[in-house]
């Protein structure tokens, strides 16, 4: 660094022949700017490259104008597009972000929460896929709106998530509806509220249809657990609904090394629509999420609490069930 200050907001007006008052205006949207003078300004901007000071700003308007987001330390795809759709419909908006992370423990999240809001944030989106989460919001005063992420079963209002339950009724009902009686479930781990969910509905659908209860089984996410499942399905099981497309590939590597076809004699079926699905062998039948509307619903949120107004209930996001090779009628 050469330690050459950059361009001030009077070297703007001394370029653009206007007072600094002036340019203030002009970069807070005031009306009744002459658009000539607007227009000046904006020149001498771009000219000088000049960078608004947003900590001098948050001074003196009370907005940082930025969103905290906190994230998981390891995140798999549903955190990980959620916050990047976090981040561009911020942007869309006019908003700044700023991001930490931190385990599920609730003293670890408490002390993310502190660390981000002491940053001057306006609010904080926080992905709350697990109890321990939810947990440390409790009885804790934030100070700003926190968004609550892909929890999948929380109340709308203050937070953005899909409907798990929904989401997991598609995948049954599409192999019921292909005439599938002996239906196995891979889980993800309990932990996570959405792995909850999605078994629960799976455990009422084959209730209500009457149909055998097979062992659910429990995987962690990963592609290595969905493999290790592999020996344990069910001989008698004709399909799979995997909680996770990773663990639904791991699950076909291992059924296919193991000599079985997917789906002449075991249908899988997973869960959120991961660009990889298209390419598996066979492409995978799944339930898509859309993450992007999560991101949109959280900075709506967001905006809403900064322009005082009450949210707006709009509910959960609905997934929606897309149709590969993964899946067939069983076998006679």
């Amino acid at each position: 660094m050469n330690g050459k200050r950059g361009p001030s907001m009077h070297d703007v007006a001394a370029r653009a022949g206007v007072s600094h008052q002036t340019v203030s205006r002009v970069l807070n949207d005031f009306p009744g700017i002459r658009p000539e003078t607007r227009d000046k300004v904006l020149a001498a901007i771009e000219e000088l490259g000049y960078r608004r000071n947003l900590a001098a700003r948050a001074l003196v308007t009370g907005r940082s104008h930025t969103i905290g987001m906190i994230g998981p330390e390891i995140p798999d795809i549903g955190p990980l597009s959620t916050l990047h759709a976090v981040e561009r419909a911020a942007r869309d908006a006019g908003l700044h972000t700023m991001m930490t992370s931190a385990d599920p423990s609730t003293a670890h999240v408490r002390d993310a929460l502190e660390f981000i809001v002491g940053r001057g944030v306006d609010a904080v989106v926080l992905v709350a896929q697990e109890h321990t989460v939810l947990e440390a919001l409790d009885g804790v005063e934030v100070g700003v709106p926190v968004i609550r992420l892909l929890t999948g079963g929380e109340p709308v209002g203050e937070a953005a998530s899909i409907d798990q339950r929904a989401g997991a009724r598609l995948a049954v009902e599409h192999l019921i509806g292909l005439g599938h009686t002996r239906i196995q479930h891979l889980a993800g781990p309990l932990t996570f509220i959405e792995a909850q969910l999605r078994r629960d509905e799976f455990r009422d659908l084959i209730a209500q249809a009457r149909l055998p209860e097979l062992e659910i089984l429990e995987g962690d996410w990963t592609t290595d657990s969905g493999f290790a499942a592999g020996a344990s399905i069910d001989p008698r099981a004709t399909a799979v609904f995997s909680a996770n497309d990773d663990m639904a590939f791991g699950l076909i590597h291992a059924l296919v090394a193991a000599g079985r076809s997917v789906p002449d004699e075991l249908s899988v079926v997973g869960f959120d629509d991961t660009k990889t699905s298209r390419h598996s062998l066979p492409p995978l039948t799944t339930v898509r999420q859309d993450f992007e509307a999560v991101g949109r619903r959280a900075v709506e949120l967001v905006v809403a609490h900064m322009a005082g107004e009450l949210p707006r209930e709009t509910g959960f996001i609905v997934p929606t069930l897309v149709e590969r090779s993964s899946t067939a009628a069983p076998r006679a």
